[in-house]
């Protein structure tokens, strides 16, 4: 029997991030995993709290927490109602265990600190479809991992990127 997995979804509470939630919930969480949710915030001014999760990034936050629209207003981030359905039904239906990390900095090399920080064995992130120039001046936070991460990387595609 293969060992309890570690799934990282990167999370920016797009479509297309939710996407790819649900994918890899539908496709690989399955009992006695940990789906853990990593979000990326932009650095934000110098704050004590910051202060100390500056390079570690914040505690693991469970389920039970992240639900909490107070609790996650300590971690600058707004409550996404469809993420959290999503993740009750697979902690539920799947027996999957669900924690939740807030980073600060750039996305691109903050996700990978986290899937060396969390130990991932795989990570699922969305496409937000970004075309040639846009691509070019914004750069694509997926094309970076794809290439660096040390865990193999599915990308999906979001329904934005669909129409």
């Amino acid at each position: 029997m293969a060992k309890d997995k570690r799934i990282g979804v990167a999370i920016d509470f797009s479509n297309s991030s939710k996407a790819a939630l649900q994918w890899a919930i539908d496709n690989l969480a399955t009992k006695g995993d940990t789906l853990h949710l990593i979000h990326v915030r932009p650095p934000t001014p110098v704050e004590s709290r910051n202060l100390l999760w500056a390079t570690s990034g914040s505690p693991l936050i469970p389920l039970s927490e992240f639900k909490v629209p107070e609790v996650m207003k300590q971690y600058e981030v707004q409550s996404d109602y469809e993420v959290i359905d999503l993740c009750e039904i697979a902690a539920r239906q799947k027996e999957v265990i669900i924690v939740a990390k807030v980073y600060w900095g750039d996305a691109r090399e903050k996700v990978l600190q986290a899937v060396d920080d969390l130990k991932l064995d795989s990570l699922i992130m969305g496409s937000r479809g970004l075309s040639g120039i846009k691509r070019i001046i914004l750069g694509s936070v997926t094309s970076y991992v794809i290439t660096s991460a040390t865990c193999p990387v599915t990308i999906v595609k979001g329904a934005e990127v669909q129409n």
